[in-house]
């Protein structure tokens, strides 16, 4: 434990090895599929980070993301993995560390759209508390090939890259050109652990497979309220921090 959160605080990322027993993977994986297969409740709350020429020739979303997806579905949010992640931020980074939103992340099969290099507070308002983690947790076996997450160690400061936005409504993205980033490899089950200052990417979909990912984003219980406040509730459209 302590070996963890020491590496979490120095590299901003930290692997997390069997988080979900096959039991509860397959539990989500049913959730998640239906709220895939399902666009007209989800509709509101559903874009495709690629941005601009988004759908392949048979109109498949590339990188489908589904915002507070426990708000449609309260199967997911009884689920524990919520138990398990939120016990893992306050471990990480203090008790009063709380849910402030989740989210579905899934690459289809063959799509081979990468996920661009970004940091996740390029998309926050000022706060003054800047403690967040995000739990990238594998519904699949997660690879180069198929998607996995590459991480570049933090700065020690709270730096924020310039970022801009794809086209049409996609992603934020910012220039990396160095020879740091490590890709992390995972079974099904687990997942990684990052800060909102660290660099991070994923590759394409190679194969033949879907690659479903949950995201669950926690941060102190006070910012999640000042986020409220200024109209911040992760459904609307992406912006980025000027």
């Amino acid at each position: 434990m302590q070996t963890t959160i020491h590496q979490f605080r120095e590299k901003g990322f930290v692997k997390i090895d069997s988080l979900l027993t096959k039991t509860e993977v397959d539990e989500l994986r049913q959730i998640y599929d239906a709220l895939l297969a399902d666009k007209l409740a989800t509709q509101n709350l559903r874009s495709d980070l690629a941005g601009d020429n988004a759908t392949n020739d048979s109109g498949v979303e590339r990188i489908t993301q589904i915002m507070r997806p426990s708000s449609v579905n309260q199967e997911l949010h009884q689920h524990l993995v919520y138990q398990k992640t939120i016990q893992w931020a306050q471990d990480l980074l203090g008790p009063d560390m709380a849910l402030d939103f989740d989210m579905l992340i899934n690459k289809a099969p063959f799509t081979k759209t990468e996920t661009p290099w970004h940091q996740d507070a390029a998309y926050w308002i000022n706060m003054p508390d800047k403690r967040a983690v995000s739990f990238w947790i594998a519904l699949d076996d997660v690879f180069p090939e198929n998607g996995c997450m590459w991480f570049v160690p933090r700065a020690k400061e709270d730096t924020v890259y310039h970022h801009q936005n794809l086209p049409n409504g996609g992603a934020l993205y910012c220039e990396y050109k160095g020879d740091q980033s490590q890709a992390i490899s995972m079974k099904a089950g687990s997942c990684t652990a990052h800060d909102g200052f660290t660099l991070h990417y994923s590759r394409g979909n190679e194969t033949n497979g879907s690659r479903r990912a949950l995201i669950l984003n926690y941060r102190p219980t006070s910012m999640i309220a000042y986020e409220r406040q200024q109209g911040v509730d992760h459904t609307g459209q992406r912006k980025f921090k000027k």
